[in-house]
């Protein structure tokens, strides 16, 4: 009977501690390996890959466990990303300063917004999420004064207490990578702590936890406002990153690409966000080279991966382990 449990205990940690530890494991190495294969540029889409990740990573915390299908995450995304611009603007290019401002500003929508969008369910929720992503989207737009439906460029990447360490390359994914591991870790331990599984109750039977004494109402939106504020921690390096802000970041076609990589590297599990992240980006850079119209390639793509994974590439992954 031992022998048999000592299997078991390896398959329900498989997923959770050794997959997550290759992906960061690769991730630490992959400058290295990029250097060694002579292209560079890998370096820049993977960094974009591990931005996207932070945020994907923040939606599967309330879509996976919380099952609070959002349509306007990218809201907070692009409402981090337009205060790192907007404090540039004025001469304020510190990420001791913007960094915080992008935190608290998308935390402050998340919590407005959210207080309104959890009186809701099912089909209502997302509607009245995408309107106020949209309602993000046009105010961003009619910022003349910041660009407007052109965007706002940052002449320079934000500094650290005076120190150009974001100047750097290597430095930059490094530090998009410890926000990655921080994001990761900090959803994790939500997820296991008692307030986790009383979101997970939430879900499952919210008639049960509402009888045990729980307010729903007040975990669904404090787990929605965590998601909001590292959304924005994402969207403030995305404007490092591209040194330019758009009011494109916060389009509801954002936020469908969102959901699709949660759903791609597998809803519920949040190193699948990491690896749905990956492989969407990576599609659309091989697929984006034969064609304009890459999208219909990509979308029989994902029917099949769907089809024949429906827990995603973290669920393939854990097949193939357990025929190994």
């Amino acid at each position: 009977m031992a022998e048999a449990a000592a299997p078991a205990a390896t398959d329900r940690l498989g997923p959770r501690i050794v997959v997550p530890a290759i992906i960061f494991s690769v991730l630490i190495a992959f400058p290295v390996m990029a250097d060694l294969a002579n292209a560079s540029w890998l370096m820049t889409l993977a960094t974009r890959m591990m931005i996207f990740a932070i945020a994907v990573v923040s939606l599967d915390l309330i879509l996976g466990y919380g099952a609070m299908v959002s349509f306007g995450h990218a809201a907070f995304v692009g409402i981090g990303a337009y205060a790192v611009g907007i404090l540039a603007s004025h001469g304020m290019n510190d990420a001791a300063l913007s960094f915080p401002v992008a935190i608290v500003a998308a935390a402050l929508f998340a919590a407005v917004t959210g207080a309104i969008c959890l009186r809701t369910r099912g089909v209502y929720f997302i509607m009245i999420t995408l309107a106020f992503g949209q309602m993000a989207f046009f105010t961003a737009t009619s910022l003349s004064a910041y660009g407007g439906d052109d965007g706002l460029t940052l002449w320079t990447r934000n500094t650290l207490f005076g120190t150009g360490l974001f100047a750097d390359r290597l430095i930059f994914y490094y530090v998009v990578l410890a926000v990655l591991l921080a994001a990761y870790l900090i959803c994790r331990s939500i997820v296991g702590s008692r307030f986790g599984r009383v979101l997970r109750g939430c879900k499952e039977n919210e008639r049960r936890m509402i009888a045990m004494g729980a307010d729903p109402f007040r975990f669904r939106l404090v787990a929605y406002v965590i998601a909001g504020m590292i959304a924005g921690v994402s969207g403030a390096l995305l404007a490092n990153h591209a040194e330019f802000v758009s009011p494109a970041y916060m389009t509801w076609q954002r936020s469908g690409e969102f959901i699709i990589m949660a759903v791609l590297g597998g809803i519920g599990t949040l190193h699948g966000a990491i690896l749905g992240a990956a492989a969407f980006l990576a599609l659309e850079e091989i697929l984006s080279h034969w064609t304009i119209h890459w999208r219909m390639i990509f979308g029989p793509l994902l029917i099949l991966i769907v089809y024949f994974a429906p827990g995603g590439l973290s669920a393939l992954l854990r097949s193939i382990g357990r025929n190994d």
